[in-house]
């Protein structure tokens, strides 16, 4: 009796303990002390010198934890932070401080609707600002690309990595040539015949921004390809992030929808599969099996990097954090905290 009172006593000072550690956790978490966020309930505007002007992005933080931030890089290019917003639910119980960021010419951002500066070089220095603006180093940053985001990611690994402790590219693929080509060859023969038919008369008359074109796209490729749900189910934050969308800046870029790229679109040519080796910090990529890119190439980009670790998403596509989201945030949070306890 006296082992088994004992016992029980114990065990009760180790819940009590363990209690009194996460409440120590989530307050230390939440802690803003000394933080100059404060009044703006995170929200800090950054200055972007460029060639022509200096203009403010948009940044907000999420959290406390001086040794893993995660700084959001957007996909597009133009559509905004607000399709993050899921990692509400999975981040902050996890203790992982987050930045959401609008992109210069995205959503609360400045939009200076110059052509000139939409191109890979300016971004990556942007991307390189806002880093030094919210005190970001290699003890913790940690850098996630989604879609575009993704090519904008190993970009800046490739000139900066010194400056990261950890690197995500979710759902792209390290050639704009291999993804046209997997959405020709494997995606669209996949489409009804008849809605394959149509959409390449469009592309052939080179009328991509036509509103029949646009929406035989969003009916019939969006909802297999791009997030698994009915267009009238999608998340509230996906709808706004694509309601939107800088549109200009996306037909520049992309092109005018994630169809693959066609027509003059700035990044049809990018590809950095030779470069991949170069990249020698902790990287993550995430593939889903129906994204719009090869989940085989998101596959084979983890095994090009030095350090490289590949995430499957069996249910998911190129938004995998919305309809494969357990085996997506669960396949994150691991390597943050793999990455962080090295």
């Amino acid at each position: 009796m006296k082992w088994t009172f004992l016992l029980i006593v114990l065990l009760g000072l180790c819940i009590s303990s363990c209690k009194f550690s996460n409440q120590n956790s989530n307050a230390s978490y939440y802690d803003t002390t000394g933080r100059t966020d404060v009044l703006s309930g995170g929200v800090k505007m950054i200055p972007i010198k460029t060639e022509k002007g200096t203009f403010n992005v948009w940044t907000k933080r999420v959290g406390n934890n001086p040794r893993i931030k995660v700084l959001l890089l957007h996909g597009g290019p133009g559509a905004t932070h607000e399709y993050f917003e899921c990692f509400d639910s999975f981040l902050p119980q996890e203790g992982i401080e987050y930045y959401y960021y609008d992109q210069l010419g995205s959503a609360y951002s400045d939009n200076p609707n110059d052509t000139s500066l939409w191109n890979i070089p300016r971004f990556v220095e942007e991307v390189e600002t806002v880093r030094k603006a919210l005190g970001m180093d290699s003890t913790n940053f940690f850098l996630l690309g989604h879609s575009w985001g993704g090519v904008l990611g190993i970009e800046y690994a490739l000139k900066y990595q010194q400056n990261l402790k950890g690197l995500i590219i979710s759902n792209m693929v390290p050639s704009i040539p291999d993804y046209v080509k997997y959405a020709n060859e494997v995606l669209g023969p996949q489409l009804p015949k008849e809605i394959l038919s149509q959409i390449r008369a469009f592309e052939l008359k080179g009328d991509y921004t036509n509103p029949n074109y646009l929406k035989l796209i969003n009916d019939y490729y969006y909802p297999q390809h791009v997030i698994r749900m009915p267009v009238n189910n999608w998340p509230n934050p996906v709808v706004r992030a694509f309601a939107r969308i800088n549109y200009p800046l996306y037909l520049r870029m992309q092109g005018p929808s994630e169809f693959g790229v066609v027509g003059d679109a700035v990044l049809k040519n990018w590809d950095r599969k030779a470069d991949l080796p170069k990249i020698k910090v902790p990287t993550l990529s995430i593939g889903g099996e129906f994204d719009t890119m090869d989940p085989k190439a998101m596959e084979a980009m983890a095994k090009g990097v030095q350090n490289g670790t590949y995430l499957y998403c069996p249910k998911g596509s190129h938004m995998s954090m919305y309809d494969d989201q357990q085996t997506y945030f669960t396949g994150l949070i691991n390597f943050i905290k793999k990455v962080d306890n090295k």
